[in-house]
């Protein structure tokens, strides 16, 4: 019967699985090994052998967690989190070893258990877990906008789900603020979503004595009242909006103010998408003196504003990103000043086709040693000419094809220079203001596909030999044309393939 039954099962499968010449001799070797396992065992047969350590006691139970804690912390970062799921007691110590988290769900936080696993984090980011999920999202299913490292549940019903996205109220956000106030003393790092609202702010000021970097979202000069509680804030980041995610009250002159009174002792300050003008900076360039690194991020501020950044006398990097102007008026080139302590300029993803405000910008940088360039539109010959300016020969008023011809290189200083992502830019443009530099230590040039190889000349080439070090990429496609070469790929389909 059991044979009968076999067979039957063998012919209900299908016949691609098993041919049916090979499939006899094996399963009929399976099947009387299942006998034999199936049958009872009896006095004569052997004792099944345990598995060594299977029932022994746990050996790591007689380390204290001080020990076990420096043995963790030597297991590499991606192996904690399957090294936390032994046991309990592991869970909880790798939980110790964590520094940094980031909170997706603002119900951890409220419930009190973030802290109760991750007792000693010294660096926490609250944003994504502070925009609220709209109701209808519930009945309709789940729709996600994702921008950098946020992921928001958009309303698809709103007349503009995109770009209007709502945060949690501000009673919420300050308890749960109270709460990382009690039970995270030790805390160096906080971003967060700030409200005019005084006691949030207040309580991380009063039970976060190491707080060192504060980053505040939609960010307004109300929200900015308690900043002179933090005496130890030595970095500060605020976000007025984020175009395409929210928008927001923004800071404005008044907000400037009060931040430059208040945090004397700050290092490195970010302003993205805030207002402003030459009030606002002037008074920060004042009142902190220790001041090295400035941030504007797609700025909305006055015309002008650029002639404060001479009060900046300690400020050794500016870095100007995702901005759509500099300053369409900077006023006149004598009342601009200089930075007497600019050593690195960041362009990073700006439009640079005014020539008026990139003239005045390399003005007030006038002493810089390092200029980096990534991404940036507009940048051709007579743009990039002006890097080699001086404020003595700003006052000609010369036509744009004949001004980077007659432009003297002064600037002699620059050790370093880093173009990436600028394809106006040509091998000529390039020549004839990197050979007026006689400090010139380091060069970067990638993905300029106006730059070509062919071009270089004996001058350039010599130039390079002493050189410290010399990053050259500049056209991709030659690149590439040269790797493939001898390959056969990268050729058309009718030249590549040959009739049969």
């Amino acid at each position: 019967m059991y044979q009968a039954h076999y067979h039957s099962r063998l012919r209900s499968w299908p016949n691609t699985w098993f041919a049916a010449a090979a499939v006899d001799k094996p399963l009929k070797h399976v099947v009387f090994k299942m006998q034999l396992s199936d049958q009872t065992p009896t006095v004569e047969d052997p004792a099944p052998r345990q598995r060594q350590g299977a029932s022994g006691a746990d050996v790591t139970a007689l380390f204290s967690d001080e020990l076990l804690l420096r043995i963790l912390a030597a297991v590499p970062e991606p192996l904690r989190l399957p090294t936390s799921l032994v046991c309990k007691r592991w869970l909880r110590l790798v939980g110790r070893l964590r520094r940094s988290l980031s909170l997706l769900d603002w119900s951890f936080l409220d419930r009190g258990r973030l802290f109760f696993r991750f007792p000693d984090l010294a660096e926490l980011d609250l944003v994504p877990g502070s925009f609220a999920s709209p109701s209808s999202v519930a009945a309709t299913g789940r729709v996600l906008l994702s921008w950098g490292p946020f992921s928001v549940t958009v309303d698809t019903y709103a007349d503009s789900p995109v770009g209007e996205c709502y945060f949690l109220e501000p009673d919420v956000i300050d308890r749960g603020l109270e709460t990382v106030a009690r039970s995270c003393p030790g805390l160096r790092k906080l971003s967060f979503v700030a409200s005019d609202s005084e006691a949030g702010l207040m309580a991380i000021a009063g039970g976060c004595d190491t707080m060192q970097e504060l980053e505040l979202h939609r960010c307004s000069d109300l929200a900015l009242r308690p900043i002179f509680a933090f005496k130890n804030l030595q970095i500060l980041r605020l976000v007025g909006s984020v175009d395409g995610l929210y928008c927001g009250p923004r800071v404005t002159d008044i907000g400037l103010t009060i931040l430059a009174h208040g945090c004397k002792r700050l290092v490195k300050l970010e302003l993205s998408g805030c207002e402003g003008s030459y009030d606002g900076i002037s008074a920060v360039g004042r009142c902190c003196m220790m001041l090295e690194e400035l941030t504007i991020s797609d700025h909305r501020m006055d015309d002008g504003w650029l002639a404060a950044l001479s009060f900046c006398g300690n400020l050794k990097t500016l870095r100007m990103q995702s901005c759509r102007r500099i300053d369409a008026d900077p006023g006149p080139s004598e009342h601009l000043g200089t930075c007497p302590a600019i050593e690195t300029l960041q362009m990073q993803r700006c439009q640079l086709r005014d020539k008026r405000s990139l003239q005045a910008l390399f003005m007030v940088c006038e002493a810089v040693r390092d200029v980096v360039f990534e991404n940036c539109w507009g940048l051709d010959n007579n743009m990039f000419a002006l890097v080699s300016i001086c404020r003595y020969v700003c006052f000609l008023d010369l036509p744009p094809n004949l001004l980077w011809v007659f432009l003297l290189p002064l600037c002699r200083r620059v050790k370093f220079l880093s173009l990436e992502g600028c394809s106006l830019v040509t091998t000529e443009g390039l020549e004839s203001v990197v050979l007026s530099w006689m400090d010139l230590q380091k060069l970067t040039i990638i993905s300029c596909n106006n730059i070509k190889d062919g071009e270089v000349s004996a001058a350039l080439s010599s130039l390079f030999s002493v050189l410290k070090e010399l990053k050259w990429r500049p056209d991709s496609k030659s690149v590439l044309a040269t790797g493939l070469a001898g390959t056969g790929m990268g050729k058309k389909g009718a030249r590549f393939f040959k009739r049969l």
